[in-house]
């Protein structure tokens, strides 16, 4: 679960992290009094939730109130396009000016969960302000990571051994290490998967400041804080991944013509992959859970119909606590309602599969049925010819 920029600050500052002086804008008359606030020369930064805004022009500094109206009168109008939004871009509905900081030196520091041995790692880097990404594959020495053992925690002597490695001395130095303990204490009381400050500067009076920061929450753990979803910018996602939250349904928008329902995370993914080496493309990633019944079902197949890109449907489903039958109905259920005219081809395997099938052959609908994943993978790439 993402937030905004703003929102990161806000935590980090609630952790006495010290981020610039800002205030958020809905429009270009609010950001022209904010501008005022800060004494004109400013900095304002759209609010969308991807990277990459810099070169994008979404974020830029301005030397008067003026200035800044007409800005966000242009940043309001249209969409955002950064490497990471994607050709379509998002729209900017929310603009943070910020006081103008003048900077000494720059710094990239993080927490984020390695999946590979399940610890929260910390990474830094002297080389901030850029995309971390990029020092990594020019320059990898460059990086310094950190493995946080669950059971110590982060340790002082361990943020002393970061922030001496960034070439920070003195105060300065021991200034880093209350940072580095803070944010990891924030990162581990918010139920973060990413707690990110990029670039973590040096002031010229001689400050350490968080210019810009970014949190990312782990999905899982929403559960234990409830004014999580009041802070979601429903703007910034696709109407389909709302709908697919509402009925507990993973789905991900892709950018290919071929629908794909599937039961189970890895399933999925092998579904995808499987596709793609039999050339199709996958417009989705849609997981019903193993438990999903006929209407889950439905309203899953309903979603992917929805989305202008599908040529076709391609169904892969063990039935294992749900039932081929059931999932059966819920497919042809969903295609009469819509008048589903594009070809569908479900390889189902497990309980019941013989009626689930016998069920979809006597549907009417344009269906195939498939023995084997390849084989479906084969079916639906050939009738999109």
């Amino acid at each position: 679960m993402n937030i905004h920029e703003y929102q990161a600050k806000e935590i980090l500052s609630g952790y006495d992290i010290p981020v610039p002086r800002g205030r958020v804008c809905l429009t270009a008359d609010q950001v022209e009094r904010a501008a005022k606030m800060m004494g004109g020369r400013c900095v304002v930064k759209a609010q969308i939730y991807a990277g990459g805004r810099g070169k994008a022009g979404g974020v830029k500094l301005v030397h008067h109130p003026e200035q800044a109206q007409e800005l966000a009168k242009d940043l309001f109008a249209r969409k955002l396009v950064t490497p990471q939004t994607g050709p379509d871009g998002l729209r900017v509905r929310r603009i943070l000016v910020e006081e103008a900081v003048e900077i000494a030196r720059e710094f990239y520091l993080s927490i984020t969960l390695d999946r590979a041995v399940s610890r929260y790692i910390l990474i830094a880097s002297a080389e901030g302000g850029v995309e971390i990404e990029e020092v990594a594959a020019k320059s990898p020495e460059k990086i310094h990571k950190l493995t946080i053992d669950p059971y110590t925690g982060l340790r002082s002597y361990q943020a002393r051994k970061i922030a001496l490695a960034l070439g920070l001395t003195g105060s300065l130095c021991e200034d880093c290490v209350q940072l580095i303990l803070s944010l990891y204490r924030a990162c581990l009381e918010k139920d973060c998967s990413l707690v990110e400050i990029n670039p973590l500067v040096v002031t010229r009076a001689g400050w350490l400041m968080a210019m810009d920061a970014k949190i990312t929450f782990d999905d899982n753990a929403v559960f234990r804080h409830r004014e999580y979803p009041d802070m979601v910018d429903y703007s910034q996602l696709d109407t389909l991944e709302i709908t697919a939250s509402k009925y507990d349904l993973a789905y991900i928008k892709l950018d290919g013509s071929v629908g794909c329902l599937v039961n189970g995370a890895g399933l999925a993914m092998a579904t995808l992959d499987v596709l793609n080496e039999f050339g199709g493309k996958p417009a989705n990633f849609l997981d019903v859970g193993g438990g999903a019944n006929r209407e889950k079902v439905a309203e899953a197949f309903k979603i992917i119909l929805q989305d202008p890109d599908v040529k076709g449907v391609f169904v892969n489903i063990f039935g294992g606590i749900m039932r081929c039958d059931v999932i059966a109905q819920g497919i042809i259920e969903a295609a009469s309602d819509v008048h589903c005219p594009l070809p569908i081809v479900v390889r189902m395997d497990g309980s019941q599969v013989e009626e689930g099938k016998r069920l979809l052959m006597e549907s009417g609908l344009n269906v195939q049925t498939a023995d084997n994943l390849g084989d479906g993978a084969a079916r639906i790439v050939k009738m999109l010819g």
